[in-house]
């Protein structure tokens, strides 16, 4: 299947069409550096995204009543962090 990809954008100043058309030969390979122990040893993996928190958040289901809710969400952008916040002061031990 042959799909049509979208043109990159002219300030990249490459033609992305003629590298998908670029078939790569044998040839070519020799280019390449023969890949050694060395090398490997050397390699990283980097992680993408967040770092693991200390103390990570688990998504509960919880009932409250309308009126606490709409008052709490009233209380503007944060409102989540806020009530986090204030119910691990009151832990119950």
């Amino acid at each position: 299947m042959n799909v049509k990809k979208p043109k990159s954008a002219r300030t990249l100043k490459s033609d992305l069409d003629r590298v998908d058309r670029h078939k790569i030969k044998a040839s070519e390979y020799t280019d390449l550096p023969e890949l050694t122990d060395e090398m490997l040893v050397r390699g990283t993996v980097k992680r993408a995204g967040r770092p693991v928190s200390v103390n990570p958040r688990r998504q509960i289901t919880i009932r409250l009543p309308e009126s606490v809710l709409a008052a709490w969400k009233a209380s503007g952008p944060g409102w989540q962090t806020r009530m986090a916040k204030l119910l691990s002061e009151r832990e119950i031990r």
